[in-house]
């Protein structure tokens, strides 16, 4: 979808790359036009990514079809995400231009599970250790197929 306001789009990008398979990632989900992961920054357990296979620097770049197909995967894996770490809440979060936060300029959905009492960390303020993601990962693929 051509739009004056879209940002370009760089294929080289890390989520473009992840695609690709250049760059490894906890995979929760993948069809074929997304891809869930968890961040590995978490600002909550179970902080995860949904991105689009298509490729859009954010949501002025995607097709109406692409974005649908986007969040219905959110709507699909959000509460599943919220039952297997066991939060009482998700907050689902989309940044679009480096204004207003966004880091990565490809299209993707946050889904962070929130639990009553617990803050959630500052945006990329510290790095997952590596087995508890996976471990996070297992418990919420665990839900997802089961």
């Amino acid at each position: 979808m051509a739009d004056n306001d879209a940002a370009a789009y760089d294929p080289e990008n890390i989520f473009a790359k992840m695609l690709k398979g250049e760059i490894p990632c906890h995979k929760l989900y993948e069809d074929d036009d997304t891809l869930a992961f968890l961040d590995i920054m978490p600002r909550t357990e179970g902080h995860a990514l949904v991105i689009t296979k298509e490729p859009a620097a954010d949501l002025f770049g995607i097709s109406p079809q692409g974005l649908g197909k986007l969040m219905t995967v959110v709507q699909t894996l959000a509460p599943k995400i919220k039952q297997a770490v066991g939060a009482d809440g998700i907050l689902i979060q989309q940044f679009n231009g480096a204004a207003a936060g966004q880091t990565v300029f490809h299209l993707h959905v946050h889904i962070i599970p929130r639990k009553d009492g617990f803050p959630m960390r500052a945006e990329g303020s510290k790095m997952a250790n590596p087995e508890e993601l996976k471990a996070t990962a297992e418990k919420i693929r665990a839900v997802l197929n089961g």
